[in-house]
């Protein structure tokens, strides 16, 4: 092997006088680890529970882990004063109430003091040169790509700022999915397709996690009758798959720290890496929400899917489903008041925040909406106390 691993050589004594040898190998920071076969040097990769040869992309992820380093954080060959960030400066200014300032670009590691982009800010600007970042949107007509006289209804390629990329996925969503409504005694409820907190988070993880080494492979939403598809290039970071793991407990890896970050700063996403919980949370409260439309998650060594089912498909619409009874409505409900209220009769222990997290809004603004609703109370104190909605 080149270079030899650290490794320690050890043995144990075991029950009938038998002798364990015991060869400890230790995690490299040296990477890539290169295996001497026939003369021809072969790195190899985990993927699940077997080992596979790396192919070149795999190599240069090697590479860069060896050197402490990612690829969004490579200096580029693109100069700050040739590209705009009218994008990041719009969002910047919207979600802190500050100017963004030209030094920022270097302390959010999108430059460095010579004045070159990292392939971070590359992504970022507006016309970002990356040309391999591009979105592809297609509303297909079926329950697969092959519907027939007409395969898809609608579809478009976007390119551009990973942040316009975030925008535009979610305008294309919304434009193909339908709201459906059902009539209750005073007013209405709303009943969308899709649920806009996951996958609004599926999109920006997709965007922010993606291998960026891979050339010629885009992050695609696909929109089928029964369920919407978001694919990114690149399976697990830590080459696990999770399928053979339980979402709501992977630590958050980082394969792009940098734009991680920058998305983080700009409130797409969290720092503590909850993307999976609100995939499934948003949808758990929803008025048709059963087990059959939880949302799932599927990758290999080469790609990651999230796939959020239509929460309308093959559901009656006269059928009330996980709505709290004996619940007056106000002339005018609130779709976040009856989530709350779902929230509430599903576990009458619930805390604001927890309600907060999973809507992807402040808990001050539940406790408003509590308030709003006002057939909502809290017995008792702290984690000793319950919810209690008064039947009037």
């Amino acid at each position: 092997m080149n270079p030899i691993p650290e490794f320690r050589l050890r043995f144990e004594q075991v029950e009938d006088g038998k002798v364990l040898i015991i060869l400890d190998i230790f995690k490299g920071e040296e990477t890539p680890y290169y295996y001497s076969g026939d003369g021809v040097l072969e790195a190899y990769v985990r993927v699940g529970n077997e080992s596979v040869k790396a192919t070149s992309t795999e190599l240069k992820r090697l590479v860069l882990r060896g050197r402490n380093t990612s690829y969004d954080s490579q200096i580029s060959t693109y100069k700050v004063e040739d590209f705009a960030f009218s994008k990041l400066r719009e969002r910047y200014k919207k979600w802190t109430g500050n100017s963004f300032d030209e030094k920022d670009l270097i302390s959010f590691g999108m430059a460095n003091e010579q004045g070159y982009l990292t392939n971070a800010g590359a992504l970022v600007a507006d016309e970002s040169p990356i040309r391999w970042s591009r979105l592809f949107c297609t509303r297909w007509n079926g329950l697969n790509k092959s519907g027939g006289t007409i395969d898809a209804f609608d579809d478009a390629e976007y390119s551009g700022s990973v942040l316009s990329l975030i925008d535009n996925g979610e305008a294309f969503i919304k434009r193909n999915a339908k709201l459906m409504w059902r009539k209750t005694a005073n007013s209405r409820e709303e009943m969308p397709e899709y649920v806009e907190r996951s996958y609004h988070e599926a999109l920006v993880n997709a965007l922010a996690h993606r291998d960026y080494l891979v050339n010629g492979s885009e992050v695609h939403i696909d929109i089928y009758d029964d369920r919407m598809e978001i694919y990114s290039p690149g399976g697990m970071p830590d080459g696990s798959i999770i399928q053979d793991r339980d979402p709501l407990t992977v630590p958050s890896t980082r394969r792009n720290p940098v734009l991680a970050d920058i998305f983080n700063r700009l409130g797409y996403m969290e720092r503590k890496g909850s993307g999976f919980g609100k995939i499934i949370g948003g949808y758990e409260f929803q008025i048709n929400y059963d087990e059959s439309k939880k949302p799932s998650f599927r990758s290999d060594r080469y790609q990651f899917t999230v796939v959020m089912p239509n929460l309308n498909y093959n559901v009656p619409q006269d059928v009330p489903r996980n709505v709290p009874r004996n619940v007056p409505q106000k002339k005018e409900t609130n779709p976040l008041e009856i989530q709350i209220l779902n929230m509430i009769k599903r576990d009458n222990k619930i805390s604001t925040e927890k309600m907060a997290m999973t809507l992807g809004i402040s808990s001050k603004t539940v406790k408003r909406h509590i308030k709003d609703i006002g057939i909502v109370r809290f017995i008792g104190r702290g984690s000793n106390g319950h919810w209690e909605i008064i039947d009037d």
